[in-house]
C-alpha cells in the first residue's frame, strides 16, 4: 500500500509541476520559513503603455524594495554597458559581413538612425539591433522597468540589481557573433516588417498575461539568438537568480520585476522557487 501511495504522490507531483502556469505577470512568494511574502512580477521592455494594474501597485506598497535584472537606477550603468558593447578579440561587423551587406547595414543605418555603421563596426551585433527595437512601436517607446522605478522612489525605497552589467553583457559574447550579424542582416533587408509583426503580436501575448504563450513564441521564433540560445539568455540565468532571491527574501520582503520570458517553463524562475519549497501563487 506504501509503494502504491508513493507511486501515486509522484504522478501527482511530476503532473502539477508539468501543468501550464496560469495567466499572471504578479506571483506572490511565501512559505518556506518568510516573515512576509514577497513579489515577482513579469516585465518588458519595450512598450507603449506602461500602466501598472491595482494587484501590482498593492504588491510594491507591500514590499521594502525593488530588484530588477539590473541596477538601473546605478549612474554608472549607462557607461559600465557602452563599455562592454564591444565584441572581442577584434572582431568587426565589416568582416562578419560580405563587403555587399555591410554597405546596406550602413545605408540602413543612415536611412533610420541618422549614423554610419563604420562608427558601429566592433559594437556586438545585437546590440545594432537593440538599437532598431524603439522602430518597431507606433508610439514613443516606454519600459515597465522605468515605472516600476519611479513608484519605488516615490516610497523612498531602495532599488537593487539581481545581477552585474558584466553579467549580462557576457551573454551576447557566448552566442556566435555571427549569428548576431545574419539576424541583424535579415532585419535591415526586410525592412522591419516581420520583427515589426512580432513585436506586436508578443505584446499582445504580454497583455493577455499569457507568460507561457511568451516563452513559446521565443521558442518557435525564426530569429536564432532566441530560439536556439535559450540556456544562456534565460535558463542559466534563472538558476543563479534563484539563491540570490532567496537570500534577499530572507532578509525583507522584495518586489522581483524581470523579463517576463524568465517565469514560465521549467527551468522558469516560478517553478524553480517551487523545487525550493515556497509557494508561488498568481495574483489576479
Amino acid at each position: 500500500m506504501r509503494y502504491v501511495l508513493l507511486l501515486f504522490t509522484i504522478f501527482i507531483s511530476l503532473f502539477s509541476n508539468a501543468q501550464e502556469l496560469e495567466k499572471s505577470l504578479l506571483w506572490k512568494i511565501s512559505g518556506n520559513g518568510l516573515n512576509k511574502p514577497s513579489y515577482l512580477f513579469g516585465t518588458i521592455h519595450l512598450t507603449c503603455d506602461t500602466s501598472l494594474d491595482a494587484n501590482t501597485l498593492n504588491a510594491l506598497e507591500a514590499t521594502e524594495q525593488l530588484y530588477l535584472e539590473l541596477d538601473m537606477d546605478d549612474k554608472s550603468i549607462q557607461m559600465k554597458l557602452m563599455k562592454l558593447m564591444m565584441m572581442k578579440d577584434g572582431a568587426k561587423l565589416s568582416t562578419l559581413l560580405s563587403p555587399e551587406d555591410f554597405k546596406i547595414l550602413d545605408e540602413f543605418m543612415k536611412k533610420n538612425l541618422n549614423m554610419s555603421a563604420k562608427l558601429f563596426d566592433s559594437f556586438k551585433p545585437f546590440m545594432i539591433s537593440s538599437m532598431l527595437f524603439p522602430k518597431m512601436l507606433d508610439c514613443k517607446s516606454k519600459s515597465v522597468e522605468s515605472e516600476l522605478m519611479k513608484i519605488t522612489k516615490e516610497q523612498n525605497e531602495e532599488i537593487f540589481g539581481l545581477e552585474i552589467a558584466e553579467d549580462q553583457m557576457k551573454v551576447f559574447d557566448e552566442i556566435s557573433y555571427q549569428d548576431q550579424a545574419e539576424e541583424l542582416l535579415k532585419t535591415v533587408k526586410d525592412n522591419l516588417e516581420k520583427d515589426k509583426k512580432e513585436f506586436q503580436e508578443m505584446i499582445t501575448i504580454y497583455q493577455n498575461k499569457d507568460i507561457e504563450g511568451m516563452l513559446k513564441m521565443m521558442s518557435d521564433s525564426d530569429n536564432k539568438i532566441t530560439s536556439e540560445n535559450q540556456d544562456i539568455l534565460l535558463n542559466d540565468r534563472n538558476k543563479k537568480w534563484i539563491p540570490i532571491m532567496i537570500k534577499i527574501m530572507k532578509d525583507k520582503p522584495t518586489f522581483f520585476g524581470v523579463g517576463a520570458g524568465h517565469l514560465a517553463g521549467e527551468e522558469g524562475v516560478i517553478k524553480l522557487l517551487r523545487k525550493k519549497g515556497y509557494k508561488v501563487e498568481a495574483v489576479q
